[in-house]
């Protein structure tokens, strides 16, 4: 018995469709290859989503920190860090049960929190009094409260460990941090408004975001001298280098009176954008997997997370967030899940005279 015309039509059509893209290399949503887990910061959700960066589906949200502005999984990716802006906290999380590890108080309104690259030590930009918290992990208390320029946002440590990069977002210079003595050692004048920085893996040059020029700039380490600038979209934030050293990804936000929508990738070796990709509205926070096949952007007007194959330099997935999604943060460790959709952070309570360098 003869099939109908109509299905000796569909079902050649239909075989075509998948060979085809089984050979453009697009990969769909459910069929990625990376596992891992990305941690994304809800600030006004006041939330942290936990998402399986396998099948970009959320685990859990987790409530309780107030304005939870920017986070950070440790290099081991055993705990995340996160910054409560309206309780001046850093907060440890343990990553396998969910639960709160501990709390260290910063300086007023803290922003960012990173790790060095040893996980001995924690480092929050306090915009509010112009300093960043050094923390130490093992005793998690706060050794050092360090001066810097006005309204630290953004910073990141050299991948050696001997440096701390700041972008002072209320002014035109990075602030750089000697990590072994805690100090200040040099201001450089960049431009207006650096936002957040990200270094090459080979520790030779440092980029960061100029939110009031719609650029992305780039400094030599070495000398501590601005060596180029490249225009980017509209209101730059977070800057992220690819682990081969071939691009750097800038999530530009706008504002929210009229917000931006997309990536910028620059080529390091040219210093030019080579592509420029929709996500979705406030695009602010990047992170990348380690293998490098995919970023993570935070779209902080529309409380989504897009996914893009950076090699297509496509979005393949968009994930729902918490409430104003801001600081992003990926860990290898494979995703653990949890035993509801939502779970409740316990925070202890924190003495903010035991900051360094508080008085009352």
């Amino acid at each position: 018995m003869k099939q109908p015309i109509i299905w000796r039509v569909i079902i050649p059509l239909f075989i075509a469709t998948v060979v085809l893209g089984a050979c453009s290399g697009i990969v769909s949503p459910t069929d990625k290859s990376i596992g891992g887990t990305v941690w994304v910061a809800d600030e006004e959700g006041n939330s942290i989503t936990v998402i399986n960066a396998a099948t970009n589906k959320v685990i859990t949200t987790l409530d309780g920190i107030e304005g939870a502005h920017n986070l950070q999984v440790a290099p081991d990716g055993k705990t995340v860090w996160a910054v409560s802006g309206h309780e001046s906290l850093a907060v440890m999380i343990d990553a396998n049960n969910y639960k709160v590890h501990g709390v260290v108080p910063t300086g007023m309104e803290p922003a960012h929190i990173i790790l060095s690259p040893d996980g001995k030590t924690a480092y929050a930009t306090n915009g509010g009094d112009n300093t960043v918290t050094v923390i130490d992990v093992d005793s998690m208390t706060a050794v050092a409260n360090i001066p810097v320029g006005e309204y630290p946002h953004g910073l990141r440590p050299s991948p050696d460990g001997r440096w701390v990069y700041v972008a002072n977002a209320k002014s035109t210079t990075l602030s750089v941090i000697d990590a072994q003595s805690n100090t200040k050692v040099a201001d450089i004048e960049v431009g207006e408004r650096p936002v957040q920085v990200g270094f090459s893996p080979d520790g030779k040059y440092v980029y960061f975001s100029l939110n009031g020029e719609n650029s992305l700039g780039k400094v030599d380490v070495s000398t501590r001298t601005l060596v180029g600038k490249v225009t980017v979209g509209g209101g730059p934030i977070q800057v992220f280098v690819t682990p081969d050293n071939k691009y750097v990804l800038v999530a530009n936000q706008g504002t929210k009176e009229n917000p931006s929508t997309t990536v910028s990738i620059v080529d390091t070796a040219t210093f030019k954008v080579v592509s420029t990709i929709e996500t979705g509205k406030g695009a602010h926070g990047v992170v990348i997997d380690p293998s490098g096949r995919y970023a993570y952007i935070t779209n902080i007007y529309e409380n989504t997370v897009s996914v893009i194959d950076i090699e297509q330099k496509t979005v393949i997935a968009t994930i729902p967030s918490g409430v104003a999604p801001n600081g992003i943060s990926f860990s290898a460790l494979p995703a653990i899940p949890a035993s509801s959709s939502e779970v409740q952070l316990e925070i202890p309570e924190s003495d903010m005279m035991d900051m360094p360098g508080m008085t009352p």
